[in-house]
């Protein structure tokens, strides 16, 4: 299949074009490179060792969406990353993010029925449950308002998404609510490239380990977990990218239906496990300090994986060392330092 992958050079998307590559499939690639840096798409030509079609664009100008459909089809699918992403900064900038991530959504909705595209699979998250009362949380869990837009975001595009594909005949969708995307890829040349601060807690581990950063701030000691630290489901990023493609190939064989998988390992770890994971895994020592909790943090949430594993036949297959260890191979070959 022919797959155009907005934000394809993003973090989860650079490496989902990597995996419809080596399931037999093609990619197209859309990104406005405001989270993300060009280097990447020789990194993913050399993996692929094919010509990937790249267009500079935003899904914001629709005219330019249009251009690309019209010299890239037929489009089999459509894989969809491409948004805004940072809780703090959409509380700072809630408009941003209702335009970016919903308005933008809207108009490739519009480009999708206008050349008939009949897949379509969104990324989106587990922020989408809050802080659930009873964990692991599965598909039926109910969803919550969020206290951020990012949040919010997402919610409001899930119900569209849902809503639209039941109304219009022609065009299958699955949402994939995935939980704390980390690792890089097994070759070292692509992985997670924030900009600034990192918000998420890998890059921070890495870029502390290389130097960069001083000491990890562990957010929240006196949660009712084992140790008293937050919980999340980790998943190394190339399974979630798997994922993706076993999303869009269902699809194929499942054509108008709407779908919802949590994508995870169902397995909750501690930010102290991933701290002892990163130093196990790599032999570096990890200086951290312990803080009071951040505003907005939920204490805990992990998935239940069994709807994906049997619907989809897809299950996470690598552990938290892995996902570590790989991280670091990252920052080190980043640093130039590997």
């Amino acid at each position: 299949m022919k797959i155009l992958v907005t934000g394809g050079l993003g973090y989860i998307g650079s490496h989902t074009v990597v995996e419809l590559y080596r399931h037999g499939h093609e990619a197209v690639i859309i990104d406005n490179l405001s989270n993300s840096e060009l280097s990447v798409l020789p990194a993913l030509e050399r993996l692929t060792n094919d010509k990937i079609p790249f267009y500079q664009t935003d899904i914001l100008d629709e005219a330019s969406l249009v251009r690309i459909f019209e010299q890239e089809s037929p489009i089999d699918g459509v894989i969809h990353f491409a948004a805004k992403k940072s809780v703090n900064e959409s509380m700072e900038q809630p408009l941003v993010y209702y335009e970016n991530n919903i308005k933008g959504l809207i108009n490739l909705m519009r480009i999708v029925e206008d050349f008939q595209v009949p897949n379509l699979v969104f990324s989106s998250s587990c922020t989408v449950y809050g802080q659930p009362n009873l964990v692991p949380v599965s598909e039926s869990t109910p969803t919550t308002k969020s206290i951020t837009p990012y949040g919010n975001s997402k919610l409001i595009a899930e119900m569209m998404l849902d809503e639209y594909t039941r109304l219009h005949d022609g065009l299958g969708t699955v949402l994939l609510r995935y939980f704390n995307p980390v690792g890089a890829h097994e070759s070292g040349e692509i992985g997670e490239l924030p900009r600034g601060v990192p918000q998420n807690l890998m890059p921070f581990i890495t870029q502390s380990a290389a130097g960069l950063r001083p000491p990890l701030k562990v957010f929240g000691y006196d949660y009712d977990t084992r140790d008293g630290t937050a919980i999340r489901d980790y998943i190394h990023v190339v399974d979630l990218a798997d994922a993706h493609v076993k999303a869009i190939e269902w699809l194929q064989e499942h054509p108008n239906e709407v779908e919802y998988f949590n994508v995870g390992t169902g397995v909750g770890q501690t930010v102290l496990e991933v701290i002892e994971s990163f130093e196990r895994s790599t032999g570096q020592k990890l200086a951290y300090e312990k803080v009071e909790r951040r505003l907005g943090d939920i204490e805990q949430i992990w998935a239940d994986t069994t709807k994906v594993e049997r619907v989809l036949g897809w299950k996470a297959q690598r552990s938290i060392d892995d996902m570590t260890s790989s991280a670091w191979k990252w920052e080190m070959k980043l640093r130039g330092l590997a």
